[in-house]
């Protein structure tokens, strides 16, 4: 995997998010986001900003991209190579435990993904990592892997979800983001969510509602203007 890019804060870190692009992006996407967030509002956060391996795509005719996963087919839920998930997952859990070995704790970290990033911050937060994290964000995202035989435990309920979507979404129906959603709310996950009339991206509204959730986890007892 390519090295991530590292944004560490001017004081010693006391948090981290780990922030996933979607398919086809790049890891520079969310830099401005990050760097606004931490300046402002988390300045003992560090991001970490994972680029994703280029690889050919089935959906988009074997064409290479980067890509966290190869998609099959824009099935519900999504046809997907399973192994490129897991391996996904598998080097975010080393993103994660990179943090702790600095000294953060697994409850002050925080995964985020966008569209694809998303489902394997879901497969990691809550199937492939055994550990308990801080919180998951989930930006106009869907999960690829959760089902009825997936058994949440008790240690894992604990873990805050925050879940945005567009409502004019066309790359991931806003009703597949409701489905995760369900998924979790439905087995005791405490989670939060809201909606946009916007399509498949990220806007001001959206970056206000994922400081203040951040605020409220990583700085509670900070007092907002």
């Amino acid at each position: 995997m390519e090295t991530p890019i590292i944004l560490d804060p001017k004081q010693t870190a006391d948090s981290a998010v780990i922030w996933l692009h979607g398919l086809g992006a790049s890891k520079e996407d969310f830099r401005p986001v990050a760097e606004i967030l931490q300046s402002r509002i988390l300045p003992a956060t560090r991001f970490i900003l994972p680029q994703a391996p280029v690889r050919p795509v089935t959906l988009n005719n074997g064409f290479p991209m980067p890509s966290w996963y190869d998609i099959i087919a824009l099935t519900t839920p999504r046809e997907i190579k399973q192994s490129e998930l897991d391996e996904s997952s598998q080097y975010v859990i080393s993103l994660i435990e990179a943090e702790v070995a600095k000294g953060i704790s697994r409850d002050r970290i925080i995964l985020a993904g966008f569209s694809q990033g998303g489902a394997v911050v879901f497969n990691t937060a809550f199937i492939a990592y055994d550990k308990v994290i801080g919180g998951v964000i989930a930006l106009s995202t869907y999960s690829a892997t959760f089902d009825e035989s997936l058994n949440i435990s008790d240690e894992k309920k604990a873990i805050p979800t925050l879940h945005l979507h567009g409502s004019m979404d066309d790359v991931v129906n806003i009703e597949l983001g409701k489905v995760a959603e369900e998924f979790l709310r439905t087995r005791g996950v405490k989670t939060t969510w809201y909606d946009y009339p916007m399509h498949h991206e990220v806007i001001n509204e959206e970056l206000q509602d994922i400081a203040n959730w951040l605020i409220d986890l990583l700085e509670p007892n900070h007092s907002q203007a």
